[in-house]
């Protein structure tokens, strides 16, 4: 990275334009926010180019714009990506708060103010322009309304997130909590944000969100296809990172995290597809283990054994990555209640074997195998309704913290049961009100 010029001034925001191959489009555009700023902005600003490797004349263009309008600065990056630049620049900015706009400008700029004023006032950690509020103006073509649309609300069904548009260039984070969240993403294109978003809320970190108008740039480079396939990659990456505790999202709320805090909530549609996802991947590891065993210990035996090692697996995942249930309190009662559910299972399938050899003395292994692995599918729909209704159920509310009290106690509760989506929507109800929130 080279090309920052480095300032002694303090400095309230820095708003980064990323760019690849923008020769065309870059002067008059970075012309049109440097104007909007100078006589706009009432805090200290910088603008910073971010040219992603570009191969034409785009990094000469940004160095001319730099050289021209005070206040505009340019960083040149050896790769292209735009979550690579963005994390590059925000990383070494010294602005309070660090703002990113899509080079194209689709956002009205009246956006702008509204997006930063919640974070230089402490009131935000992070902040995000939306078009599918009630309130916003988009214009954009059908075909990509309904992969927006769509995209997010798989987001928020699947990752239990509330936030209403991922995908809209137009973002703002404080330099405390890109300090703590930039480390985590690990997408250098265009997941990023949706990425940066996912991490944030499940830190617990506050997201304001700003109703925008926008309108489509129909000459975008963006290729529908390649960057939805890429999308749901990280959206597995992402939630697989979360639930395994690979990511260590616990820390950042330790650090940042707004107290008290309601953890995002999954709703029954999310539930059910992770409980899907996970009952798939149990059903396979139990008829690879029930093939295995059978040889050597029979059917029954074989059934028992396999089905047992699986529902050890199950429960453990289903309870931190399909009910979001943290920590280790309650971890004894809930495997417990487990293997009660285990037992109703095994019920299921050893009964369908004591059917199958009753009317098939001579079946064979795989006909075994065919008619244990759909028992074990209804036992997976039997075994997601005592998870919901019994074992995983939410048990208390958690008390809100009060002034100079220690919230240790309230964030163990908060992390260790699941909590009612009223008390979630409550939590976000200061952030958005009710006549902009995504249709």
């Amino acid at each position: 990275m080279s090309g920052m010029t480095e300032t002694n001034q303090p400095l309230d925001i820095d708003i980064v334009v990323p760019c690849y191959n923008e020769q065309d489009t870059l002067a008059a555009h970075v012309r049109r926010l440097h104007a909007f700023c100078r006589t706009s902005l009432r805090n200290t600003w910088r603008i910073t180019i971010a040219d992603n490797a570009s191969t034409d004349d785009t990094a000469r263009i940004a160095d001319d714009l730099a050289a021209m309008l005070p206040d505009v600065h340019t960083v040149h990056l050896a790769e292209k990506g735009r979550g690579r630049a963005l994390k590059a620049v925000w990383s070494a900015s010294p602005a309070a708060v660090l703002v990113y706009v899509d080079e194209d400008l689709s956002t009205d700029l009246a956006a702008l103010d509204p997006l930063v004023a919640p974070l230089l006032s402490g009131h935000s950690d992070v902040a995000i322009g939306t078009r599918l509020a009630d309130s916003s103006r988009v214009v954009r073509g059908g075909k990509r309304e309904f992969i927006s649309r769509s995209y997010n609300l798989l987001l928020r069904t699947t990752m239990g997130v509330s936030f209403s548009d991922a995908q809209c260039g137009f973002k703002a984070i404080t330099r405390q909590a890109a300090e703590h969240i930039l480390p985590l993403c690990e997408d250098d294109a265009w997941f990023f944000d949706t990425e940066l978003l996912v991490l944030a809320e499940h830190a617990g970190l506050r997201i304001h969100e700003v109703p925008v108008d926008w309108v489509d740039d129909v000459n975008s480079s963006v290729h529908i296809a390649s960057t939805a396939t890429e999308d749901l990659k990280g959206m597995w990456r992402v939630s697989r990172g979360i639930a395994t505790g690979r990511v260590r999202i616990g820390e950042v709320y330790e650090a940042i995290g707004r107290r008290p805090f309601t953890p995002p909530h999954v709703g029954i549609v999310g539930q059910v597809l992770r409980f899907g996802a996970i009952g798939v991947l149990s059903t396979v590891a139990f008829a690879v283990l029930y093939a295995l065993f059978r040889p050597a210990i029979g059917a029954q035996t074989a059934d028992f054994l396999a089905l047992l090692l699986t529902a050890i697996g199950n429960t453990a995942l289903n309870r931190r990555f399909t009910f979001g249930v943290r920590g280790r309190a309650g971890a004894g009662r809930h495997h417990v209640q487990g293997l009660v559910v285990f037992g109703v299972a095994w019920a299921i399938t050893s009964g369908s074997l004591v059917v199958l050899h009753s009317t098939t003395p001579g079946a064979s292994h795989g006909t075994e195998i065919v008619v244990l692995t759909a028992a074990n599918l209804v036992a997976t729909l039997v075994r997601f309704v005592l998870f919901k209704a019994w074992v995983f159920r939410s048990r208390r509310r958690p008390e809100l913290i009060r002034p100079g009290t220690t919230p240790a106690a309230d964030a163990s509760t908060a992390a260790t049961e699941p909590i009612p989506v009223e008390e979630h929507a409550l939590e976000r109800s200061t952030e958005r009100s009710a006549g902009e929130r995504a249709a």
